[in-house]
């Protein structure tokens, strides 16, 4: 088993009140029903439905202060206080950047429990492992509660690479990509029947027509790894940008119909000059390049 701190991630508190009407209104989501060791993976979006910000929001039990924390990317907290705070309103709510006090521990390869910090399973895919928000100075008693080694980041990063798992900034960027388009429909980021939230309407539009057509998806190569956000092309034309990549995997944000018809006629794709080659991951409901023909 294995662990790490994941210094990129912030935690956002929400509390008071209002706190869980006020975020489910918002959010992509459906809170109403969210208890404390049940977390949900959800993003704040722009009305044009572009992702701002996404997270995992699990509930605190009322003997650890209650409130929602949002396991967040660190760098986009500003950003995410400004805009929950332009919608609050009158809500009976506070917002608050704990940060400082706070660690987001992922572990993985293994099971295990701890008694240390707030802890669940990743709710975008089980083979993800565990997250846990603990104050820092515990990781390591809850590395030794699990039966977990400390590793680098980088370990993590190989892992989420391999299960196919997008993360914002390196393989789609924010304020410019739609939650399809980051897998986010995949990965139990957006509930489709819960009522209005942010941008529900372009996002319920392209669930019922289809319209996704970039998606960031896993691909293998040879060799080093193509530089993120490298230009991937197919016969001198675009079909999409590079992402995260290590040891023979990575992850590409690619127009499918240009790869499909890439895949069809057996055009390489490259990145960097390194040929890749598009694997469909585990989890994946969508129609994938070079499936019609099978």
């Amino acid at each position: 088993m294995k662990a790490t701190i994941l210094s990129d991630r912030g935690v956002l508190k929400v509390a008071g009140d209002d706190a869980r009407k006020f975020l489910n209104g918002l959010v992509t989501s459906d809170l109403a029903n969210l208890v404390p060791g049940k977390p949900r993976f959800a993003a704040l979006l722009t009305p044009q439905a572009k992702i701002i910000a996404d997270f995992i929001v699990t509930e605190a039990e009322p003997s650890d202060g209650g409130g929602f924390l949002l396991d967040c990317p660190r760098a986009l907290i500003p950003t995410l206080v400004e805009r929950l705070n332009f919608y609050r309103l009158r809500a009976r709510i506070t917002i608050e950047d704990r940060s400082a006090a706070l660690a987001v521990l992922a572990i993985w390869d293994g099971k295990g429990t701890s008694r240390y910090g707030l802890c669940f399973q990743d709710p975008r895919l089980p083979d993800l492992g565990l997250r846990c928000i603990i104050y820092p100075e515990l990781v390591g008693a809850a590395a030794i509660d699990m039966g977990a080694i400390l590793v680098g980041a980088d370990q993590y990063d190989a892992h989420r690479i391999a299960l196919g798992v997008p993360q914002g900034g390196i393989d789609f960027l924010y304020a410019d990509a739609f939650p399809h388009e980051a897998d986010m429909d995949q990965l139990n980021g957006v509930d489709f029947k819960k009522g209005c939230f942010i941008g529900q309407e372009v996002v319920s539009r392209m669930e019922h027509r289809g319209t996704a057509r970039t998606r960031v998806v896993p691909v293998t190569f040879e060799g080093p790894s193509p530089e993120a956000g490298a230009p991937v092309t197919a016969g001198g034309r675009n079909v999409g940008m590079m992402g995260s990549a290590t040891a023979g995997r990575g992850l590409a944000a690619l127009r499918l119909d240009r790869v499909d018809e890439a895949i069809g006629t057996k055009t390489a794709i490259t990145a960097g000059g390194i040929k890749l080659r598009v694997v469909k991951p585990h989890w994946a409901r969508f129609e994938f390049p070079g499936e019609a023909g099978v």
